[in-house]
């Protein structure tokens, strides 16, 4: 038997003794309030196809559209990001910015169902150009890069044409130079001043997008890659420049994207721009070796899943888009 002056005054130990304890101990808590839930809507009709790389995910056609939706409102999920899958695809993306296209009519669908949810659209031409890149390419001088400018004039009546749909909120994921105040300019002239932004501030050239080529209907690049409009992962000092200028820019909400392997730019996002929403977007990538591991038995998923989304809060995204949303809103944090 120790004597007591050799006993620690202070014990952690004794504020974990019990899972009551341990509840109203709990620093960081994950709600279903903080989560927005990718969709991506298929051109054609009778269509769910499952994800092989993305377990419990699909490409949904318009009229699958409603059960998901029903879904998302009953788990009380605020919102869902759309992305779309085209039937046609041309080298000026025509289908981005026609009152026909699959985004703008899964918006009016939607809007008609659950009027409340909020919807926020992928404004970018990568699911809609033949070379399935984020901008226009253009040839000069025998190399061919992006036509940024002339993208922005193309992203500019895409996100007019969402907005005219019933889109409440924007985001520009290009990472195309001056995106935020092209959209800003575009929105404020057509008299949508009231329409957010949220600014893919920092957007990583990743690994771990891989698997949503698959759900986007093959949006790897026909030649050359993204690393030219796309943030270098070794650079965080250029991650903080860019996000810098979607502030100056005019950007309502940032965003980091991965977001588990870039927890430390989270944290230093939101350290620099406190007053501002900070989004993380939690990638195919990152959700793909979860359910991976989990099926191999390898990790509990449900466990991992919360820890995961609990990090990337603690660093301090205050908006975290995930394919876990439906999971994490089924299960509620309070798994450990």
């Amino acid at each position: 038997m120790h004597k007591l002056a050799e006993f620690p005054q202070h014990r952690g130990q004794r504020l974990r003794r019990s899972p009551a304890l341990r509840r109203l101990m709990q620093e960081t808590r994950v709600s279903v309030d903080d989560l927005l839930l990718p969709l991506f809507i298929h051109h054609g009709k009778g269509i769910k196809n499952p994800i092989a790389s993305m377990a419990g995910h699909f490409q949904l056609s318009l009229d699958y559209l409603e059960e998901e939706i029903q879904d998302v409102m009953q788990l009380n999920i605020p919102g869902v990001i759309l992305f779309g899958i085209p039937e046609h695809k041309d080298h000026l993306a025509q289908d981005t910015y026609s009152d026909d296209g699959i985004i703008q009519q899964a918006i009016r669908k939607i809007k008609t169902i659950a009027p409340e949810l909020l919807v926020i659209t992928d404004v970018c031409v990568c699911e809609y150009t033949e070379d399935s890149h984020c901008g226009l390419m253009v040839k000069r001088h025998g190399h061919t890069n992006i036509d940024n400018d002339a993208t922005l004039e193309l992203l500019c009546k895409q996100a007019v044409s969402h907005v005219r749909a019933g889109a409440d909120l924007v985001a520009p994921s290009g990472m195309m130079d001056g995106a935020v105040a092209a959209l800003r300019a575009a929105l404020n002239q057509n008299d949508y001043p009231e329409i957010a932004i949220m600014g893919y501030s920092a957007k990583f050239y990743s690994a771990f997008y891989a698997p949503f080529r698959d759900i986007s209907g093959d949006t790897t690049p026909k030649f050359g890659d993204r690393s030219s409009y796309q943030l270098d992962p070794a650079n965080a000092n250029e991650a903080s420049y860019e996000t810098a200028l979607d502030v100056a820019e005019g950007a309502d909400i940032l965003m980091v994207k991965p977001a588990l392997t870039y927890l430390d730019i989270i944290q230093r996002t939101k350290q620099q721009y406190p007053e501002l929403p900070l989004a993380a977007y939690h990638v195919s990538g990152e959700y793909a070796m979860l359910t991976a591991a989990a099926a191999k038995g390898w990790i509990d998923f449900n466990k991992a899943a919360v820890e995961v989304v609990t990090a990337i809060k603690r660093a301090g995204a205050d908006i975290i888009i995930t394919y876990l949303a439906k999971d994490i809103a089924r299960w509620g944090s309070q798994s450990y």
